[in-house]
C-alpha cells in the first residue's frame, strides 16, 4: 500500500484497456478503492486483475456520454464504497480522417465520446461533491481529465479528435475555476503511450535492452495521475501536464500577446502592417503534429 491513495474512492472511465487500465491497476496498488468503467467485459477483466493482486475494485459497464448512465456511474461508487473522492476521465476513441473526407458521423462520434464523455461524469460527480460541501462534509475531491498533444497543438488527420481534446482543456480550466469553492481540483494530462489507439504510431518504440524501461508503456503515465488524484495535490488546479516515458511537463496554454492600441477603430488598410508587427514580436506557435 502507498501513502497517496489509501482508502480513497477513485472512478476511472475507459479503464478496460490501455492507459485507463494502467491507471486502475496503479490506483489499486496504491490502496485506492476503484470503480472500473468501460463499455464491455474488459472492465470485469481489470477488476479480476485488481482483486487477484489483493486490491479492491468493482466494474461499471456503460457509455460515459449517456446522461442517465453518468449519474448511475457516480452513484455506483457512492453506493458501493460510501463516497467518491476522485474522477479520472480517460474514455476516448479516434476516427481519423482528413477534414475534407470526414463524415458527419466520424465527427459526431468522436466529439460525443471524447468531449461529452468527459463532461457527463464530471457534471454528476461535481454535483455530488457540491451537495456534500453544502451539507458540511469536508471535500477533498479531484478530477483528472485526459487531453492529448493533438488537443494542444493540433494533428493532421485528426481534426475531430483535436477539437474534442482541445475542448477538454477548455472545460478543465472552467471547471477548475467554478468548482474550487467546493474543495474540488480539476487538472488534465496530455499523455503519450502505446495503447490500442496508438499502437501503430508507437509500435517500433520498445523497451531499452540495457534497462528494460519501455518509454511507451501506459503505466508510465499513471504515477502523475495517482498523485493528481491524491489529497497531497490540493494546491494544483487548472493545469495541463504533458506526460510520457519519464517526462512530466506543464503545458503552457494561450497567453495574451503583444498589442497595439490606436485608440479608435482601425481602417482595413491599416491592419496588415499592424498584424505583421505584432507577429514579429510574438513567439511562433509550435508546429501541428504531422504538418510538413
Amino acid at each position: 500500500m502507498g501513502i497517496t491513495s489509501d482508502g480513497r474512492v477513485v472512478l476511472v472511465t475507459g479503464a478496460g484497456q490501455g492507459i485507463g487500465r494502467a491507471h486502475a491497476l496503479a490506483f489499486a496498488a496504491d490502496g485506492a478503492l476503484v470503480v472500473v468503467n468501460d463499455v464491455g467485459a474488459a472492465a470485469d477483466t481489470v477488476v479480476e486483475e485488481i482483486r487477484a493482486a489483493g486490491g479492491t475494485a468493482i466494474a461499471s459497464k456503460g457509455d460515459v456520454a449517456d446522461w442517465g448512465y453518468g449519474e448511475q456511474l457516480v452513484r455506483a461508487a457512492v453506493d458501493e464504497y460510501g463516497r467518491l473522492d476522485a474522477l479520472v476521465n480517460n474514455a476516448g476513441l479516434v476516427r481519423d480522417r482528413m477534414l475534407v473526407n470526414m463524415s458527419e458521423d466520424e465527427w459526431d462520434t468522436v466529439l460525443r465520446v471524447d468531449l461529452k464523455g468527459h463532461f457527463v461524469p464530471l457534471r454528476h460527480a461535481a454535483a455530488y461533491w457540491r451537495d456534500q460541501h453544502k451539507a458540511g462534509t469536508p471535500v477533498k475531491a479531484r478530477v483528472v481529465n485526459t487531453s492529448s498533444g493533438a488537443g494542444l497543438l493540433g494533428s493532421v488527420g485528426q481534426g475531430n479528435y483535436a477539437a474534442a481534446k482541445a475542448g477538454v482543456v477548455g472545460m478543465t480550466l472552467v471547471a477548475a475555476a467554478e468548482l474550487a469553492r467546493y474543495g474540488i481540483t480539476v487538472n488534465a494530462i496530455a499523455p503519450a503511450a502505446r495503447t490500442p489507439m496508438t499502437e501503430a504510431v508507437f509500435a517500433q518504440t520498445m523497451a531499452k535492452p540495457e534497462t528494460g524501461f519501455d518509454p511507451m508503456d501506459p503505466a508510465n503515465v499513471s504515477p502523475l495521475v495517482v498523485w493528481l488524484a491524491s489529497e497531497d495535490s490540493g494546491d494544483v488546479t487548472g493545469r495541463v501536464f504533458e506526460v510520457e516515458a519519464g517526462v512530466i511537463s506543464p503545458a503552457d496554454g494561450w497567453q495574451h500577446g503583444p498589442r497595439e492600441d490606436k485608440g479608435e477603430r482601425w481602417l482595413p488598410e491599416e491592419v496588415g502592417p499592424v498584424v505583421r508587427r505584432l507577429l514579429d514580436k510574438a513567439p511562433s506557435p509550435a508546429p501541428v503534429y504531422g504538418a510538413s
